[in-house]
C-alpha cells in the first residue's frame, strides 16, 4: 500500500513535533520539580522546622542553580536536532537570560506541554475502545451488550482529537521556537555588532582583492606592454642612429615613432604608478613619496615620521610596515592631492605633506598656500578621495576657505 506524499509528510511532521515536545516536556519538567522540592522546603523550615532541612536547602539551591545554567545546551541541542532551528552558544555572562528561560518560562511550557501530550494519549486510546472492547472477555461482551453505541462515541470523539492534535502540536512548536529565539537566541545588538563585523570583513576582502588585481596589472603592463614598448624605442633609436643614408622623409617618420614611443613609454609608466606604484612594496611609503615629491610640478615641502620600533635583528633605520591597503591608500591621497594642488589651486607656490603614525593611527595632511575656495561636494575627485580613505575605516577632513590657505586631513587606522 502506497501512501500519499501528503500524507507522508504531515506524519513525518507530526513525529517531529511530538518528539520535540516530548524531549521539551522533559528538560522543562526538571526545574519545576526542583521548583516545588525547594518550596516544600522553605515551608518546611517555616511550619515544621527540621535540623536536617537546611542541609539539604543548602544542597537543593545549587542544583536549581545548576539546571538554570547546565539545561541550555541541552535545549539547543532539541532546537537544532529535531527543528534545525540553530540557537547561538550563550556565554556565561548573558546567565540571566538562560535562568530567565530555564527557570522561568520552561515551567510555563511544560503545562502545555503535558495537556497537549495528554490529549493525544485520550485521544488515542478512545479512538481504539472497540478495540479494547474485544480483548475483554466474550462474556463480558455478552452480558453488557449496549457498549456498542457509547463505544462509537468515544471513537468518535478519539478521532476528532486526534485530528486536533497536530496542529495543536504545531501550533505549540512554533510558539517554542519564537520564545526560545527570542530568549536564547542573539539579542538585537550583538546580531548588528556580528552584522557590523561580517560587513567590515567583506569590505576589507574588497579592498584586498581590488590591491591585488591593481597589482597583477601593474606587474603585467610593466613586464609586457613596457617592455615591448621599450624594445621598441630601442630599436627605432638603433634605426635612426644607423640608418644615415635613408631620404629626409624616411628619417622624419623615424624620429616621429622614436618621439612617439618614448612619449607612449612615459604615459605607461605614469599609468603604472598610479595603478600601484612597485617602489612602494619594495621600499615603503616614505620612498614612495618621496618619489611623488621629487615630480611634483612644485616645491613639496615630505616630512615622514613613521615609528622603527621593530624586532631585534632588523636594522634599527627601517620603518614599521603598515598593512598594504592602509599604504596604498596613504599613497593614493598624497598623488591625488599634489595633481589636484597643480591643476586646480590658483597662486600656489609650494605645498606640505606631514605623514605621521600616532599608536594605532596614520595622520596625513597635505597643505598648500593657493587661494582655497576647493569643495570636497563639487567634484568626483575629492568625492573619490574620501571614499577611498573611507573603505578601510578611515576619515577625511578638508578645510579650504576661499583666500586660503588649503589643508587636507586624512586619519587611516593602521592597528600594531
Amino acid at each position: 500500500m502506497t501512501v500519499p506524499p501528503r500524507l507522508r509528510r504531515a506524519l513525518v511532521r507530526m513525529r517531529r513535533d511530538i518528539a520535540f515536545i516530548a524531549a521539551g516536556m522533559t528538560l522543562h519538567l526538571l526545574p519545576l520539580l526542583l521548583h516545588c522540592w525547594v518550596v516544600m522546603l522553605l515551608l518546611g523550615t517555616v511550619f515544621d522546622p527540621d535540623p536536617d532541612t537546611p542541609v539539604v536547602l543548602a544542597f537543593s539551591l545549587p542544583l536549581l542553580f545548576v539546571a538554570g545554567w547546565g539545561l541550555t545546551e541541552p535545549q539547543r541541542w532539541r532546537f537544532r536536532a529535531l527543528c534545525g532551528v540553530e540557537l547561538p552558544r550563550l556565554r556565561f555572562r548573558e546567565i540571566k537570560r538562560q535562568f530567565g528561560y530555564n527557570l522561568l518560562i520552561g515551567p510555563l511550557l511544560v503545562v502545555l506541554e503535558l495537556l497537549l501530550l495528554a490529549l493525544l494519549l485520550a485521544a488515542v486510546a478512545a479512538s481504539l475502545v472497540l478495540v479494547w472492547v474485544w480483548l475483554v472477555p466474550w462474556q463480558w461482551r455478552r452480558d453488557h451488550g449496549g457498549y456498542v453505541v457509547p463505544g462509537g462515541y468515544l471513537t468518535v470523539a478519539g478521532l476528532l482529537a486526534l485530528a486536533a492534535v497536530p496542529p495543536l502540536a504545531g501550533g505549540l512548536v512554533r510558539l517554542e521556537i519564537l520564545v526560545g529565539r527570542a530568549v536564547l537566541g542573539v539579542s538585537r545588538s550583538d546580531e548588528l555588532a556580528r552584522r557590523v563585523e561580517d560587513l567590515t570583513e567583506s569590505r576589507a576582502g574588497a579592498v584586498d582583492a581590488a590591491d591585488a588585481e591593481r597589482r597583477r596589472i601593474e606587474r603585467d603592463l610593466h613586464d609586457g606592454a613596457q617592455q615591448r614598448l621599450v624594445s621598441l624605442a630601442l630599436n627605432l633609436g638603433l634605426a635612426k642612429a644607423t640608418l644615415t643614408d635613408l631620404p629626409p622623409e624616411a628619417q622624419q617618420v623615424i624620429d616621429a615613432a622614436h618621439r612617439e614611443a618614448k612619449d607612449a613609454i612615459e604615459e605607461l609608466n605614469n599609468l603604472v604608478r598610479g595603478l600601484h606604484p612597485a617602489v612602494l612594496d619594495e621600499l615603503g611609503l616614505d620612498a614612495a613619496l618621496s618619489g611623488l615629491a621629487a615630480r611634483a610640478p612644485l616645491p613639496v615641502r615630505l616630512r615622514v615620521d613613521l615609528p622603527t620600533d621593530l624586532p631585534t635583528g632588523l636594522p634599527a633605520d627601517l620603518p614599521q610596515r603598515m598593512a598594504p591597503a592602509v599604504e596604498a591608500v596613504a599613497y593614493f591621497v598624497v598623488s591625488e592631492a599634489l595633481t589636484n594642488i597643480a591643476k586646480h589651486a590658483r597662486e600656489a607656490t609650494r605645498a606640505e605633506v606631514t605623514v605621521t603614525r600616532l599608536g594605532e593611527i596614520l595622520r596625513v595632511v597635505i597643505a598648500d598656500d593657493g587661494s582655497g575656495g576647493a569643495d570636497p561636494s563639487g567634484g568626483s575627485g575629492l568625492k573619490g578621495l574620501a571614499q577611498r580613505v573611507r573603505s578601510v575605516d578611515g576619515t577625511f577632513r578638508m578645510s579650504s576657505p576661499v583666500g586660503g590657505p588649503t589643508m587636507m586631513s586624512v586619519e587611516l587606522p593602521c592597528p600594531m
